[in-house]
């Protein structure tokens, strides 16, 4: 007779099994909860977003949105437009930027370090800070209201001057130029003097030397830069809302925000899903291009710095362009900020100065009665939440981020986890912001079981700011990591510390200087950021940059620019610390 063979022991017994022994590692319990917290804050509300459109009813914003007699004024024009905006900043912030770079870095120019340092302010500042300037100084009387510095000067200024397109590439050009200045300054501090000094001694023209060794080096940042101001300009919301909607000019930003705030919001999160789609093709061919390009080493053991290229005669007209720029586009927008805000009508200087918009009481002679900013209940509401926003989502957003970098870079886990986080880590940087709060609009706008609607809440603020900031807090993680030596954690392991206890008593102490720098460059970008929140808050949830928007759509021109002032303070100086707390010179300091 046979023997009846062995019973197997079942499939689902086995997994079982292996679910129950992985669950005894502590490092795969971690990586088990930060990939479900990773899931909940950006599979989910891209999901949600998704869902929405194919329910019962709204499938037909499709059709509406891409074959429909509404479709060119819904779609292909804003996005002609979101496109038009996308290449007139890539190709403004490349040239100025790099033309900045350039001086800074590699020219002797005196007060280099002056001009490193008002050259990336206005990535610091929020974007309708510079708009709401513009806008302070050039207004015309098209759309009725108040008008602007000049024309109360009695100087005309025409239409396209003034609304639409061109004000719209300029102001987000002056705000996005620090990125790619930021990029480029980096990449031409890299260049290794010696080699250039080298090819000149040859013979070699200074172009020759530029073009043949320094600009294959800067290439690569440079066309980073442009693709990062192209993506930021085609999702930009605030600067096309306050330059373009007065007279129709519509981006897909602006186009689904007016869908959703109207109620019709499956066409809104249509346009969200195409948004983020358009984002995401851009950010693929950054990565294509910039990844494909082929290495240049340009450090070595015994590299020496570049004593800088002597101008001549060319010297003063350079340095006055240099300085004309970083005037224009960070000295001149802060001033009239300033001073807009303290004139007794609006933009008129004519008038007299008040502080009445500061600090005046209520007034119906006055901006209807409204009540000058700090004292204001609703601003110091707003001003608290915003804040508040910014600091919880910091310290999420870095403990978060801190746990997703150590499971990827320390705890050695199964190679699929290690990537799906990664990926999903990086996801929340191809979504517009304002895509990403229609996302969480649509995924936590309802009630989701025994969880209530978080919609007007500030829980749903924190969610969607700690989703959005996610990709920073992971690469400050990884980078505050790369600084500890591994050695420290085994001598841990060895003294029986378990993982927590590593993490708790080792890897957070010795990560602390990284991960503040971290957490506050994170806290700029929750409190100057206007196209996350603009969805998501409530007037019950009021925060700063909301606000502002509010003030400037309702024509409150002096009140708007204070709240802006008191943003931009807030950012810069936090901005300020983080840098001087990191204690990292910026490249050009040494030759300042």
């Amino acid at each position: 007779m046979k023997r009846a063979p062995a019973p197997r022991r079942t499939t689902v017994g086995s997994t079982l099994a292996r679910a129950r022994t992985a669950l005894g590692q502590p490092t795969a319990v971690l990586g088990a909860g930060t990939l479900l917290v990773l899931a909940v804050l950006v599979v989910a509300p891209l999901l949600g977003l998704v869902n929405t459109t194919l329910t019962a009813g709204n499938r037909e914003a499709w059709t509406d949105v891409f074959a429909s007699p509404m479709s060119e004024n819904l779609l292909w024009r804003p996005m002609g437009n979101s496109v038009l905006m996308g290449v007139a900043t890539a190709a403004g912030s490349t040239v100025i930027g790099g033309f900045l770079a350039w001086v800074v870095v590699m020219t002797r120019l005196p007060g280099r370090g002056i001009l490193g340092l008002l050259a990336t302010i206005p990535f610091a500042l929020p974007s309708f800070a510079l708009a709401l300037a513009w806008e302070s100084v050039f207004r015309n009387d098209l759309i009725g209201g108040s008008t602007g510095i000049l024309m109360n000067l009695g100087i005309p200024v025409p239409d396209w001057l003034a609304w639409g397109p061109v004000p719209i590439a300029a102001t987000l050009t002056a705000h996005y130029f620090s990125l790619s200045f930021m990029l480029v300054a980096a990449a031409l501090a890299s260049v290794n003097g010696d080699l250039m000094e080298a090819a000149e001694l040859t013979g070699a023209p200074t172009m020759r030397v530029a073009r043949d060794i320094a600009l294959p080096v800067v290439a690569p940042a440079m066309v980073s830069g442009a693709l990062l101001a192209f993506a930021e300009g085609v999702s930009n919301f605030v600067t096309p809302a306050l330059l373009g909607l007065p007279v129709r000019f519509h981006t897909l930003s602006t186009r689904l925000y007016g869908a959703i705030s109207t109620g019709d919001v499956s066409r809104g999160y249509v346009l969200s899903i195409v948004l983020i789609l358009v984002a995401a093709m851009i950010m693929y061919a950054s990565t294509r291009i910039t990844g494909g390009r082929r290495s240049f080493a340009t450090i070595t053991g015994k590299g020496g710095r570049r004593r800088g290229v002597d101008l001549g005669p060319w010297a003063r007209p350079v340095a006055a362009v240099a300085w004309l720029l970083v005037t224009c586009t960070t000295v001149v927008p802060g001033l009239v900020l300033v001073f807009s805000s303290l004139t007794l009508r609006t933009n008129d200087f004519s008038s007299g100065l008040t502080l009445h918009y500061w600090i005046g009481g209520s007034d119906p002679a006055l901006a209807q009665g409204q009540r000058g900013i700090l004292n204001n209940p609703q601003i110091l509401q707003a001003t608290w939440n915003t804040v508040l926003l910014g600091v919880c989502v910091a310290v999420c957003a870095g403990v978060l981020g801190l746990l997703v970098s150590y499971v990827i870079t320390r705890s050695g886990g199964p190679r699929w986890l290690t990537g799906t986080m990664g990926v999903l880590s990086f996801v929340p940087f191809l979504i517009p912001g304002i895509a990403l709060g229609a996302a969480f609009i649509a995924q936590f706008g309802a009630p989701i079981g025994p969880i209530p609607s978080l919609y007007g809440t500030f829980a749903i603020l924190v969610l969607a700011g700690i989703a959005a900031t996610i990709p920073f807090a992971v690469r400050s993680g990884t980078s505050a990591l790369g600084q500890v030596s591994k050695d420290v954690e085994e001598s841990a392991v060895m003294a029986g510390a378990g993982l927590f206890r590593r993490i708790g008593s080792v890897i957070a102490p010795l990560t602390a200087r990284g991960l503040f720098t971290g957490g506050v460059l994170v806290f700029v970008q929750m409190v100057r950021d206007l196209s996350l929140v603009v969805l998501l808050a409530t007037p019950a949830m009021p925060v700063l940059a909301v606000l502002t928007y509010q003030y400037s759509s309702e024509n409150f021109t002096q009140s708007a620019n204070a709240v802006t002032v008191v943003i931009a303070v807030i950012s810069v100086a936090a901005t300020i610390i983080a840098r001087r707390f990191e204690g990292a010179a910026q490249p050009w300091n040494s030759n300042s």
